[in-house]
C-alpha cells in the first residue's frame, strides 16, 4: 500500500520531519515562509493530508478550490481560528488538532509571564543589557508580590486548570474562574476554585487575569475597553491563548491611562508585531514570540498525535482528536 501524500506548510524540528518521512510521502516547505493563498490552494490539490500551522489562513475560499484532493487537515497545534471549521464541515473535510500535548508547556509560559511582569524582570534585564544599572538601592524596580494573590482564569479547560495547578500549589494563589461550561465538582474542588458568574466579575476581583479560552467568534476582543476599566489599577493581564482575544487598542489605552498595571503576552494581534508598535515602548509589558508550546518533547508529541490521527482516519477508525467548535478544541 502506498503512503498517503502529505504537505507540511512550515518546517518542523528535523527529528520530527525524519519520522514523518517514515509514515508519509511528504513534501516540506523548504523556505519556511508562510504560504500565500495560491500556494495553500495548490497544496490542497496535491495531497491527501494537509498539515498547516497557525500562520496559514485556511479560509472557505481556500478550502473550496477546484480539484482539491485533501480530505483531512491535521493541524499542528491546538488553536484552529486560522481554519474555517464551518467551511470544512460543509465540504466534508475532517479537521484534527493536538490539544492535550500542549497543556503543560503553555501553562509554564503563562506563569513565566505572570512572574516576569509582576516582578519587573523584563525591565531589569533590559536595564542590565543597556548598561544602565547603577547598583542596588531600596526603591529600585519595586514589583508586585505574587504569592497569595487572586488569579482569575478565563477558560477553565485543560490549560486553564494547568495554570491553576501551578498558581495554587506553587504560589498559594486563590483561584477564580469563568467558563461557559459546568465542570465536574472534583475538578473545581481540586484547586479550591471559585466560579464567578461573569467575565466582568473576574476582571473586578482578580489581581491577575489569565486568558486561556479558545479563539472563536464569541471570544473575539473579549478583553475590551469596558472590561479593562473594571480591572484593578494594580492588576495584570496574561494572554497565552490567541492575540485577537484581546483588543490591543483597548489594552494600550488601559496601560496608558493606568487602568491596569501591566501585561504579559505570548500572542499578539497581529503576529509578528511591527517594530513601530506602541506595545514595544511600554516598560510594564512582557512579550514573547508565541513560544508557549515550543519545547522539544512537545514537538515530538504533536508529531506522534498527528501521525496517529491520520492513520486512524485512513483506517476508518475514530480519531483521537477532532476539532470541537463548541468546546474550543
Amino acid at each position: 500500500m502506498s503512503k498517503p501524500k502529505a504537505i507540511v506548510t512550515r518546517r518542523w524540528p528535523s527529528a520530527n520531519e525524519e519520522r514523518l518521512k517514515e509514515n508519509f510521502d511528504v513534501v516540506f516547505n523548504e523556505s519556511d515562509v508562510p504560504f500565500t493563498e495560491d500556494q495553500l490552494k495548490d497544496a490542497l490539490k496535491n495531497c491527501d493530508v494537509f498539515m498547516p500551522t497557525v500562520t496559514d489562513k485556511v479560509t472557505r475560499d481556500v478550502l473550496s478550490v477546484e480539484g482539491r484532493t485533501a480530505n483531512m487537515i491535521a493541524n499542528f497545534g491546538v488553536g484552529f481560528n486560522h481554519i474555517d471549521i464551518e467551511a470544512a464541515k460543509d465540504l466534508g473535510i475532517t479537521v484534527s488538532n493536538t490539544p492535550s500535548v500542549l497543556t503543560d508547556c503553555t501553562a509554564d509560559i503563562a506563569m513565566s509571564l505572570l512572574l516576569m511582569v509582576a516582578r519587573r524582570v523584563g525591565e531589569g534585564e533590559r536595564e542590565l543589557r543597556s548598561d544602565n544599572w547603577t547598583g542596588w538601592r531600596p526603591t529600585h524596580l519595586l514589583g508586585t508580590k505574587v504569592t497569595g494573590k487572586k488569579l482569575g482564569i478565563i477558560g477553565f479547560g485543560r490549560i486553564g486548570q494547568a495554570v491553576a495547578q501551578r498558581a495554587k500549589f506553587g504560589f498559594n494563589m486563590d483561584i477564580l474562574y469563568w467558563d461557559p461550561f459546568d465542570l465536574p465538582e472534583e475538578v473545581v474542588s481540586k484547586y479550591n476554585a471559585t466560579k464567578l458568574d461573569t467575565i466582568e466579575d473576574i476582571c473586578k476581583e482578580s489581581d491577575f487575569v489569565s486568558v486561556n479560552c479558545p479563539a472563536t467568534k464569541e471570544t473575539f476582543h473579549l478583553m475590551n475597553e469596558e472590561r479593562f476599566k473594571l480591572m484593578k489599577p494594580t492588576a495584570f493581564v496574561i494572554n497565552t491563548a490567541r492575540g485577537d482575544i484581546i483588543d490591543e487598542k483597548a489594552l494600550l489605552k488601559a496601560l496608558a491611562d493606568k487602568e491596569i498595571a501591566g501585561a504579559g503576552l505570548d500572542v499578539m494581534e497581529p503576529e509578528p508585531l511591527p517594530p513601530e508598535h506602541e506595545l514595544w515602548q511600554l516598560p510594564r509589558v512582557i512579550i514573547t514570540p508565541h513560544v508557549a508550546a515550543r519545547s522539544a518533547i512537545t514537538a515530538e508529541r504533536i508529531k506522534a498525535l498527528i501521525v496517529e490521527n491520520v492513520q486512524r482516519y485512513i483506517n476508518g477508525d475514530p480519531l483521537l482528536n477532532v476539532v470541537d467548535v463548541k468546546r474550543g478544541y
